[in-house]
């Protein structure tokens, strides 16, 4: 295990949370899903500008140089004028600014005075204007994560972006549906010191805003950053992780990451590399090498006209193919890096070559027109002449910040864990006032009245569960992050059910269903609520609820049909009791022998003939009473 307090690890959050208010953010369309409306479809470029003090913003510029049309498409029945950027800004939702508020107080933080909206620069069109709208709400407040003060710097409100359908070559298309939902920012300080605690503190604040009942739920609703620098390091970005689990997993991998870019640049200085090696390296037009190739990518190329150059780096050999782990190897930043500026595939180097159809001779031919030594690497970029030379030069730059060790950047979190070059860190560049927008006041008197409205944490409200029903702590927090509590107490209530039975059916049973690939949407609050009104009937066993909900799932029918079908109803006890004083009898020499061996015996005939139709606790006592009573004729 990494020792993450030797290396200096240090981790900021930032949660994005969309609140579930009636309208966005700064106009009066609805927030939630809506049907087939009236569609339209419009472009838009969007470059770069300066700011107030003259400079531009490095991710601006970034963005600006892909130069692509973006085209956005608009249902009418949840988009206007103002998401179309044909209309000001709308005041501030001011349900919005309650919930913001609240969560501001609910980590001790401070309301601001006065709240300005200032305009964030974004242009890779996920915003029509250019620019995201966000204010400041709190500052300084503090959550306690297993006895440790987490500070919280700012507790901000933002409009959330336009949603990416489908990028093309020169297009990318957004769908402005969630452009302007209310989305809250809750900031920590970085002082998280393990890839675990970034986990708990996520989910700590995630509760946090639970509470308020005013947050949205689901796939695209949710999205935690992460700041995550090590010593000797520089401030990494990470963003996008979507999943809770995954938080500790990126922050692992990125501590490898940069564990790997620092053993790196010390390789580089021990072989006596310098910066200005690299960046006077002179591309190299190498297409004839590859006239008769059999690599597929750079035979692609060549036959739409392409070409293929190829830079020298010196001192880099058996560098860029180094991999602690899968996904991370200097080669991979490389063409991370190159794929995001120039957005060319092409992309590879002399440390995995021969291979991909590139052959030993084209190697050697490549080192000759190059004049790379034994020491230096490779890197050859197959793509149209402008993307080619611009690849060479973002190539030299990334292999020239290798000196540097860890170089500042944003990335976007995979699936897997591992991450990907985004874009330039933004800097101070990026945010101007909004001047379409009047400054708010908070005064004392709305700050009190909001006091009187604190809902109770997530924390407290399970404690209650384990008071009032007997769970167990575990249990009752499953319920709680279910946001299954109004349903547990509704179910109990009508059917009298075991309320362990309710509440590990409502979390574990319907989590392993999702796992085993059962579509539990399907399965609703009605089902679960008449299954148990089975069970407290004797009508049905408890033990038949994974069968019959799962049958729920994909069948679609009610569960009295589906135990019909599965032949799941309860014989009657008479029934039962017969077979029970039956198989006594025939067992009687056994349970005289050893009474507790032959009773685990006859429960596993019973349940063979009674799973999911007869209460296993039921049977057991049915069996041992019978058992009982025999010895008591005996006597």
């Amino acid at each position: 295990m990494e020792d993450y307090s030797g290396i200096g690890l240090k981790v900021g959050l930032e949660i994005h949370r969309q609140l579930d208010t009636k309208k966005k953010l700064f106009c009066e369309c609805p927030t939630e899903e809506v049907g087939d409306g009236e569609g339209i479809e419009f472009v838009r470029r969007l470059r770069e500008v300066q700011s107030e003090l003259g400079t531009i913003d490095a991710a601006a510029k970034f963005e600006s140089r892909k130069q692509k049309t973006i085209v956005y498409h608009a249902n009418l029945k949840n988009v206007c004028m103002v998401e179309m950027d044909e209309e000001p800004p709308h005041n501030l939702n001011p349900e919005a600014l309650d919930v913001a508020l609240i969560v501001t107080l609910l980590v001790d933080a401070e309301p601001v005075d006065e709240i300005h909206v200032m305009r964030k620069i974004v242009i890779d069109g996920s915003n029509t204007t250019g620019f995201q709208r966000t204010c400041i709400v709190g500052i300084g407040g503090r959550i306690e994560v297993k006895n440790k003060i987490i500070p919280i710097q700012t507790i901000t409100l933002e409009e959330d972006a336009a949603r990416i359908i489908e990028v093309r070559k020169d297009e990318v298309h957004y769908d402005l549906s969630r452009l302007g939902i209310p989305l809250i920012e809750v900031s920590t300080g970085p002082v998280i010191e393990s890839p675990e605690e970034a986990m708990e503190v996520a989910y700590a604040i995630g509760r946090i805003l639970r509470a308020t009942g005013k947050v949205k739920r689901g796939i695209g609703t949710v999205r935690q950053d992460l700041n995550v620098s090590i010593k000797g390091g520089a401030p990494v970005e990470i963003k996008g992780v979507q999943e809770l689990e995954l938080v500790q997993k990126v922050v692992e991998n990125e501590v490898k990451r940069q564990l790997h870019l620092l053993r790196i640049k010390e390789e580089l200085l021990k072989r006596g590399v310098k910066k200005e090696d690299i960046l006077n390296a002179k591309p190299v037009d190498v297409t004839r090498v590859f006239s008769k190739t059999s690599s597929k990518i750079i035979r692609r190329q060549l036959e739409v006209g392409g070409v293929v150059y190829a830079i020298a780096l010196k001192g880099f050999a058996g560098l860029l193919g180094l991999q602690p782990l899968p996904g991370i190897r200097f080669g991979a930043e490389i063409a991370g890096r190159v794929r995001a500026w120039s957005e060319v595939e092409g992309i590879f180097h002399t440390d995995e070559l021969p291979g991909y159809g590139i052959t030993l001779e084209e190697v050697k031919a490549l080192k000759d027109v190059t004049g790379a030594g034994e020491s230096d690497a490779i890197v050859i970029v197959a793509a149209e002449r402008d993307k080619t030379l611009d690849a060479m030069d973002v190539i030299k730059e990334r292999a020239a910040e290798a000196l540097d060790g860890v170089p500042e950047e944003t990335r976007a979190a995979r699936p897997d864990g591992t991450t990907v070059y985004m874009r330039p860190r933004p800097g101070s560049a990026r945010m101007y006032p909004e001047t379409d927008i009047p400054p708010i006041i908070i005064s004392r008197e709305y700050i009190e009245r909001l006091k009187m409205r604190l809902p109770p944490t997530l924390d407290s409200i399970a404690q209650k569960l384990v008071e009032k029903y007997g769970l167990s702590k575990q249990l009752a927090n499953d319920i709680v992050d279910s946001d299954m509590v109004e349903d547990f107490e509704d179910i109990v209530s009508k059917t009298g059910a075991p309320y362990t039975v309710v509440a590990s059916t409502l979390t574990e049973l319907l989590r392993s269903l999702r796992r085993d690939g059962v579509n539990v949407e399907r399965i609703t609050k009605a089902h679960i609520t008449r299954f148990f009104e089975l069970v407290s009937s004797g009508k049905v066993a408890k033990e038949a609820a994974r069968d019959v909900l799962a049958a729920v799932a994909q069948k679609g029918q009610d569960v009295d049909r589906i135990v019909d079908e599965l032949g799941l109803w309860s014989p009657p006890v008479s029934e039962v009791e017969n077979r029970i004083r039956t198989l006594v009898k025939e067992h009687e020499k056994e349970i005289s022998a050893d009474e507790k061996r032959a009773i685990a015996k006859l429960m596993g005939e019973l349940m063979k003939e009674y799973r999911g139709k007869v209460d296993g606790a039921l049977l057991n006592s049915m069996l041992v009473k019978t058992i009982q009573t025999l010895k008591s004729k005996d006597v």
